[in-house]
C-alpha cells in the first residue's frame, strides 16, 4: 500500500481542522446561548463540544476574542442565507420588504440560540474593545445597506418620498424590539409581529 502523499495529508488534515473549528463554534453559540457572554468559559465550550480539554480551543481560537468573532461570522452567514432565500421567492419592492420582515422574525423560531448569543454579545461589545469594537461597524453597514434599498425602491418610484436613514433606523429599532420582547415573553408570536410590521411599513412606505 502506497503512503498518502503530503498533498493529501495537508487536505486530510485541513478537513478535519475545519470541522473541529466548526465544532467549536457550535459549541460556543450553544453556550453563549444558555449561559450569557460573560458566563461563557472555554472550560464550558469544551464540555458542551465533548473535548477533552480546552487545550483543543485554545489550538484553533488565539483567545475569546477570537472565537467569539468566528461565532458573529457564523451566525452573520446563517441569519444573512435564511432571510435572503425568503427575499429570493418574492419579487417587488413592497413584497420583498414583508419578506424580511418574515424571514427576519422567523429567524427567533429557526435559530433562536443564535439570535440569544448574538444579542448577549453585542450588549457586551465595549468601545476600547480592540478585538471586537468593529463589530458595532459591521451592523452599520446592514442599515447603510437598507438606506441604499429604499433609495433604490423610491427612484423606481415604488416608495413614497420619505428619508431613507431614518426609515432604516425605524425598521432595524422595530426589529430589535421586536427581539427584545420575544426574549422575555415565552408567548411572543413571531408570524403575528412579522405581520404587524409589514403592514405597518407597508403603509409608511407606499406613494
Amino acid at each position: 500500500m502506497q503512503a498518502k502523499s503530503s498533498s493529501s495529508k495537508q487536505v486530510e488534515r485541513t478537513f478535519t481542522e475545519t470541522a473541529r473549528r466548526a465544532q467549536i463554534v457550535d459549541a460556543a453559540i450553544e453556550v453563549l446561548a444558555e449561559h450569557g457572554y460573560a458566563n461563557t468559559s472555554f472550560a464550558k465550550i469544551a464540555k458542551q463540544a465533548g473535548l477533552s480539554s480546552t487545550g483543543m480551543i485554545s489550538y484553533h481560537f488565539a483567545g475569546k476574542g477570537d472565537l467569539i468573532r468566528e461565532v458573529i461570522t457564523e451566525i452573520v452567514r446563517v441569519n444573512t442565507e435564511f432571510v435572503v432565500a425568503k427575499l429570493d421567492l418574492e419579487a417587488g419592492y413592497t413584497a420583498r420588504l414583508r419578506a424580511w420582515f418574515a424571514g427576519t422574525l422567523a429567524l427567533l423560531d429557526e435559530y433562536p440560540g443564535h439570535q440569544q448569543a448574538l444579542a448577549g454579545i453585542l450588549a457586551n461589545v465595549r468601545p476600547d474593545d480592540s478585538q471586537l469594537s468593529g463589530l458595532l461597524d459591521q451592523f452599520a453597514g446592514f442599515l447603510r445597506v437598507q438606506e441604499d434599498w429604499l433609495r433604490e425602491a423610491q427612484r423606481a418610484g415604488v416608495f413614497r418620498d420619505f428619508d431613507p436613514v431614518i426609515m432604516a433606523m425605524a425598521i432595524w429599532g422595530a426589529r430589535d424590539a421586536a427581539f427584545a420582547r420575544a426574549a422575555r415573553d415565552p408567548n411572543f408570536d413571531t408570524a403575528a409581529c412579522a405581520r404587524e410590521l409589514a403592514d405597518l411599513f407597508d403603509h409608511a412606505t407606499r406613494k
